[in-house]
């Protein structure tokens, strides 16, 4: 029997996502939606990437510092925020490439409310004429309208349509690092004399590095397919590339890519392990993923002391500027002291450059 029924009526209401072409310099996106960080949130992040510095743990021990309570950790508040961009910015991207002049300006609170605005400021279309490069400079702020972090992005996104001119290329200026006289306002003056040693899980303050002193963070955090799928999706993270297996059959790499923010958060949980007291960061000067990460790799981590700063006038915290390399499959142990530069190993997935704060 024949269908004599009209022909059905797609809809254009879903979210393709925007592609190369659609951006254009200048362009402000104002990023749905507006979340609320609950303890359910953090409790979640805990359980995936297993965080124990102190003043993110424990209200008593924030609060025996001089703090209101204990803060939400900063790759957390910096996941939600990006979070919020994916589908504007990068659901049709192939992937994220670096980041630079990322700053947190204001502790985060249970409670708070956390929305995301971006400017675009570089384009760069590829050429192979398939892809595109755009900068992106995001602001987070919360209910208040102040803002919580600042940083800037660049994706590598697909085209549309091979034909679709290519825009004029821009190349942003960006800094090679946030000046350490910046960086006080991201936390109020704590009480360094009632800072416990033992409790925070470490004997080492600012004093204790040295520049050029290499840390190996020594343990090693295989990454599980749902793990990672579940800290995507905690941040609302749409991407493409880290959900659908089916589509991802299709792709050179055959598979799900694991979303970059979840090899940083790993590498800054690893780290405890040498910087207990490392427990604020300030600041992201730089970070590159050198390759991808997949579900049933082992990240390891090392860091390295570049930098070692006072912080304004302050003199209960000083600032240590960490490179940290993340290595997948590769024990940083045998990068430690024959490898003049670790990031030119095999095997090596992250190089982040940031600011820490310690107590003095």
């Amino acid at each position: 029997m024949t269908d004599t029924s009209s022909p059905k009526i797609l809809s254009a209401k879903t979210n393709r996502g925007n592609f190369f072409e659609d951006f254009r310099m200048g362009q402000e996106i104002v990023h749905a939606t507006p979340r609320t960080v609950t303890g359910g949130d953090v409790a979640l992040y805990t359980a995936l990437y297993g965080n124990r510095f102190a003043v993110q743990s424990s209200d008593a021990f924030a609060k025996s510092i001089g703090l209101a309570h204990a803060t939400v950790d900063d790759l957390l508040v910096f996941h939600i925020v990006f979070g919020k961009t994916v589908p504007d910015v990068s659901l049709n991207a192939v992937a994220n490439l670096g980041y630079a002049e990322c700053r947190f300006v204001k502790p985060v609170s249970v409670g708070d409310t956390l929305s995301s605005r971006s400017e675009v400021i570089g384009l760069k279309e590829n050429s192979n004429g398939e892809t595109g490069v755009v900068h992106v400079r995001t602001v987070g702020r919360n209910q208040h309208g102040e803002i919580v972090l600042s940083f800037v992005r660049w994706v590598m996104v697909r085209k549309l349509r091979r034909d679709a001119p290519a825009p004029q290329s821009v190349a942003p200026k960006l800094a090679a690092q946030v000046s350490p006289n910046v960086l006080g306002a991201c936390l109020p003056k704590i009480d360094t004399a009632a800072y416990d040693f033992d409790a925070s899980g470490s004997p080492y303050r600012f004093g204790d590095y040295a520049v050029g002193e290499r840390i190996d963070h020594v343990d090693g955090i295989t990454v599980e397919e749902a793990e990672h799928q579940l800290a995507t999706r905690l941040y609302q993270n749409t991407a493409k590339v880290h959900f659908d297996g089916f589509a991802a059959k299709q792709t050179r790499f055959g598979k799900r890519l694991i979303y970059g923010g979840v090899v940083i958060s790993l590498a800054r949980s690893l780290s405890f392990n040498g910087l207990g007291n490392a427990f604020k960061i300030a600041a992201i000067n730089s970070g590159r993923h050198v390759a991808p990460l997949f579900a049933g790799d082992t990240v390891y981590a090392m860091s390295e002391v570049i930098e070692a700063a006072n912080v304004g006038n302050r003199r209960d915290v000083g600032a240590l500027r960490l490179r940290t390399i993340a290595t997948k499959d590769v024990p940083s142990t045998s990068l430690m002291q024959h490898v003049a530069d670790p990031s030119t190993v095999e095997g090596v997935v992250l190089d982040l450059d940031y600011w820490v704060l310690l107590p003095i």
